[in-house]
């Protein structure tokens, strides 16, 4: 793990370099050919420029390849690669598909869904370029598979001028000082935070900073590997400290039923005062109307863990379908595409960089600056629970974890029901 984070740190810090070529990876003669891209870029995503760009870019420098990119809402994207990966013939499946790391493509590639990378890899790009340790959440018996397009963390992300009214000049720093915070915020009339209670992906960038500020990032990471039982009584309270914080009017009430979009749209327009979320939304944050700061959620068991440690690392990715009739080339095609995505979100404030960045930097978005400089300072990653774990204990985790939001089950519930679920 420490081998990773000074990977990172390289990568953050990187000044501006003189770029490496890949080869010349066009389609050659002969007619022009089309490659769909499927993925989750969709309007209101703030990849999606870095997506655009990067496939007029390819599309300019290989006039024989056009790529049709496709993009679905995250929640609906899930249902449908997994029926298409499970039923779907070549036709109905996409040349470059957006995927997450870990357990979520591994599955399709034991099933051999995925094509291999590793020639593309070994012919076009160096370690320099992407550093192996990149690769490692793609990487399945020794083989690459995919490709990352960005390095994200859970961040927490706070309206100063918010939390100047409640008396706040600084964001808090320990566990006490964020929970009498957030008390003078409700006092003071102001909502502390917003969670989209729709999407339960986004109840878990609550509930596992939590869960990893209780019992640390190397017990986290065992529960999420299927190492460890759920069992864990500060499991438990993790879940009793976020409902306690519901209860208390922490959360805004009206966000279980509503979507991410509008959830972020309620604090970057002022109406909450805090945002935990990916770091993908750095760009957006800074943009906002109001002085912005960002930090992680902070330690509650000094005991099992360290202010230094976050959950994410390098999760998004593309990979190439194996039944593609166009394959060798959509591998060439993706590889390319997901470099110059990484690229582009680096300088959008989308993420930090996963390929080491051969482009002036000087320029970055100080916010982003924050965020490379607590991921420099971490001592330990917790890949996102649900793409660390396979489709169905993923999927039962995710239930159970709706019904902590909910309110319909306790913490004894969540690790007792967890613990006979899936182990």
């Amino acid at each position: 793990m420490k081998k990773i984070l000074a990977l990172i740190l390289v990568l953050v810090m990187m000044p501006f370099m003189g770029a490496c070529g890949g080869g010349d990876q066009g389609s050659g003669d002969g007619d022009e050919v089309t490659l769909k891209l499927w993925c989750i870029a969709t309007e209101s995503d703030a990849n999606r420029p870095a997506y655009l760009q990067a496939i007029e870019d390819y599309e300019a420098a290989h006039p024989g390849v056009k790529i049709e990119m496709e993009a679905f809402e995250n929640e609906s994207y899930k249902t449908k690669i997994k029926a298409a990966m499970s039923g779907g013939s070549s036709e109905d499946l996409p040349d470059i598909f957006f995927t997450w790391g870990g357990a979520f493509l591994g599955d399709f590639v034991d099933a051999g869904k995925v094509y291999c990378l590793d020639d593309v890899y070994a012919n076009n790009y160096t370690e320099e370029q992407i550093p192996s340790v990149m690769l490692n959440n793609t990487t399945y018996d020794g083989k690459h598979y995919g490709v990352p397009t960005t390095f994200n963390i859970v961040a927490m992300y706070a309206n100063m001028d918010l939390l100047k009214k409640a008396g706040w000049d600084k964001v808090p720093e320990t566990y006490d000082e964020l929970m009498q915070c957030c008390d003078d915020l409700v006092a003071a009339g102001i909502i502390p935070f917003g969670c989209a209670g729709s999407e339960t992906w986004c109840v878990t960038e609550y509930l596992e900073p939590i869960m990893l500020k209780s019992i640390g990032y190397e017990d986290l990471g065992a529960i999420f590997a299927g190492e460890a039982t759920w069992n864990d009584p500060d499991i438990a309270k993790s879940v009793e400290i976020m409902q306690e914080m519901i209860d208390k009017g922490y959360f805004d009430p009206s966000g279980i039923a509503l979507g991410n979009d509008e959830v972020k749209a309620n604090f970057l327009a002022g109406k909450t005062a805090f945002y935990q979320n990916g770091s993908w939304n750095t760009g957006e944050v800074a943009a906002a109307d109001f002085e912005a700061a960002v930090a992680m959620f902070p330690v509650i068991n000094a005991d099992r863990s360290t202010p230094n440690c976050a959950i994410g690392g390098p999760s998004d990715h593309l990979a190439v379908c194996a039944d593609s009739p166009n394959a060798e080339l959509a591998a060439e095609v993706a590889v390319e595409l997901g470099k110059e995505i990484c690229h582009y979100n680096y300088l959008n404030a989308v993420g930090l960089p996963a390929w080491t960045p051969d482009y002036d930097t000087s320029s970055l978005e100080p916010l982003m600056v924050d965020i490379g400089n607590i991921v420099n300072q971490c001592e330990g990653l917790v890949l996102f629970g649900d793409t660390a774990m396979s489709a169905d204990p993923a999927q039962i985790y995710l239930d159970y974890v709706a019904k902590v939001y909910g309110k319909e089950i306790d913490g004894q519930g969540f690790i007792e029901g967890l613990t006979k679920d899936l182990q």
